[in-house]
């Protein structure tokens, strides 16, 4: 039986690897950050909760002995480094916490690798908000553009993207870079973009809000679905060799294109609910995201099964029957 660990597993890319990896007969190791509210901890993994061949561990990504004792106990043929502070806008707030946990955490986990199970073949998340505003004359993010992040949680993200390349070069370990774009699911949380969208129209939809408040309405990103994403995910680490691939759509939308969408698909007017607010915007705005992601199709074969419209119809779906279901839950 193959076995995998994966860090941040209770986050929306970690619970649906999860599934998928577990479908595939892995064992799975996951590991999480103790807070103080057990019941936030594993919601996103109710529907494999309990799971004989899922197993949870405690520890922290600045905890290299804890990093070191789940290895050790685990000795995992893949490891899946997903865990970070991954929300931009709160980087700029938490810029020493961001970097430690998004950046060193990955050299603690990697060195532990090395250290415990040295074959052992290594995913780490990297992230598009490494290009920052660097984009290709053709209007692209791709392997080669490069990289000038515009947030500590870009700057994080690069140093581990460079941590992973030098580990890999020098110690020739199996480590490969996934560079995703941005990707959604109802499981996302709801101060990102997408799903506060989705989130917010269902309840005026249904009565229950009046307002939505958001910041750069300009900004263009490349969304995609996280369930194509983990799938992508492992199939890097399926490849014969490591190496580090762009996971895109291809396809960029605007805040606005969004925002329009989702009040269309609800039959509601935007311009009577929506407003901005500079407390939203980030002190250095990335303005456009669009990946090219031709290596990851040619060299492995992936492909999408979710559209952008696919996507945002399934999240406000989910919050929709959430909020007909618990109308008292108006958070």
């Amino acid at each position: 039986m193959k076995k995998a660990l994966i860090t941040g597993i209770n986050g929306q890319d970690g619970s649906y690897l999860t599934e998928f990896l577990l479908d595939k007969g892995y064992q799975v190791w996951g590991i999480l950050k103790r807070n103080s509210v057990a019941e936030n901890q594993t919601y996103r993994l109710n529907s494999v909760y309990g799971h004989p061949n899922l197993k949870l561990e405690y520890a922290d990504m600045l905890d290299f002995a804890s990093l070191v004792r789940v290895l050790q106990k685990s000795m995992p043929h893949e490891v899946y480094n997903l865990a970070a502070q991954s929300h931009v806008r709160i980087s700029f707030d938490q810029p020493i916490y961001t970097a430690e946990i998004t950046g060193v955490g990955t050299l603690k986990l990697l060195e532990a690798v090395r250290l415990i199970c040295p074959t052992s073949r290594v995913y780490q998340a990297s992230s598009s908000e490494m290009f920052g505003n660097n984009i290709d004359a053709d209007g692209y993010q791709r392997e080669t553009t490069a990289m000038s992040p515009v947030s500590p949680y870009g700057c994080a993200k690069v140093f581990s993207y460079n941590i992973c390349v030098n580990y890999r070069n020098s110690y020739n370990m199996f480590i490969s870079n996934g560079i995703l774009f941005n990707h959604e699911s109802p499981r996302r949380g709801s101060n990102f973009v997408t799903n506060k969208v989705a989130k917010e129209a269902a309840k005026i939809k249904l009565g229950l809000s009046d307002k939505l408040t958001l910041g750069n309405m300009e900004a263009t990103r490349d969304w995609g679905h996280a369930k194509d994403y983990v799938e992508a995910m492992w199939m890097i680490l399926q490849h014969d060799v490591p190496d580090d691939f762009v996971c895109a759509t291809g396809i960029s939308h605007s805040v606005q294109d969004l925002v329009n969408f989702v009040f269309n698909y609800l039959d509601l007017d935007p311009q009577k609910y929506v407003r901005t607010d500079p407390r939203y915007l980030r002190p250095e705005e990335l303005r456009d995201l669009k990946g090219d992601c031709s290596k990851l199709k040619n060299a492995l074969g992936w492909k999408l099964s979710y559209t952008f419209e696919d996507m945002m119809k399934e999240m406000v779906d989910y919050w929709l029957d959430f909020f007909k279901k618990n109308p008292q839950a108006n958070g």
